[in-house]
């Protein structure tokens, strides 16, 4: 399922009680809303953006699109920029295209780097972390008889390819985080797409030492581990309900 880019930024009104773009003016009330979500309730591409809103301590809505009508609605009402999930209304803004959504929250959130040569670092990891991620995606809509397979060529990937990179960095620079010694969007999205693969792998981690230490103090961060317990807004592996849902709002 493809998705769209950002709306502008916004800047303040001279007398700071309203935003304006190009479409309109917004309140101060709707710049202190909670962001709201809209996407399947499921994972998909918008579990990233749960991820980095829950690292940083935000509370957030969601509306679950449920059919295919829904969708309409939002792009009848031009709501999406390209006629594509994800959507984030937040500070004013309804934001597409996943990378840019957790742009925005990032750097909003401090989780982006303190000069432009860590935001390059950062935005590298995440780049290549979400290539690995997108495998996890789109795995549960692969023929059934192709999914073990995937699941080979996903472990191969990762220990191959990505987490000698992570690892060689955390050794390295010995410090708890990929850049700055501070929590990142690197770590948040390295960090999801390392449990998301344990899920299907367990021992994934096995011969990267680094790693695993690495998975265990971001996964006791506060924040992250609330989010990581039951009852948050994490959501469950893929199953058919939730496949059987995108395939009617998307491909129907």
């Amino acid at each position: 399922m493809p998705e769209p880019p950002a709306s502008p930024i916004l800047r303040p009104r001279a007398d700071a009680s309203a935003v304006c773009r190009p479409a309109g003016c917004r309140s101060a009330s709707a710049m202190a809303a909670r962001p709201r979500l809209h996407y399947p309730n499921g994972r998909g591409r918008m579990e990233s953006v749960r991820w980095v809103l829950a690292a940083a301590g935000v509370e957030f809505d969601e509306e679950f699109l449920e059919t295919k009508e829904q969708l309409q609605k939002l792009q009848d009402g031009e709501h999406l920029l390209f006629q594509q999930v994800p959507m984030v209304e937040i500070d004013g803004m309804k934001l597409v295209q996943t990378r840019s959504i957790l742009h925005y929250i990032a750097e909003k959130h401090q989780l982006f780097g303190k000069d432009l040569k860590e935001r390059t670092l950062i935005d590298m990891y995440v780049e290549g972390t979400l290539d690995l991620l997108e495998m996890l995606i789109m795995h549960p809509f692969l023929k059934p008889e192709d999914q073990p397979k995937e699941v080979v060529h996903m472990a191969q990937k990762a220990i191959i390819r990505y987490f000698p990179v992570f690892e060689k960095v955390l050794r390295g620079h010995g410090q708890n985080f990929l850049v700055g010694n501070q929590l990142s969007l690197a770590d948040v999205i390295l960090l999801q797409t390392i449990l998301a693969l344990e899920e299907k792998i367990p021992n994934i981690l096995s011969t990267f030492p680094f790693l695993q230490e690495y998975t265990v103090k971001l996964s006791n961060i506060p924040t992250i581990k609330r989010f990581l317990e039951p009852g948050s807004k994490k959501k469950p592996p893929p199953d058919d309900v939730y496949v059987r849902t995108v395939y009617n709002i998307f491909m129907s």
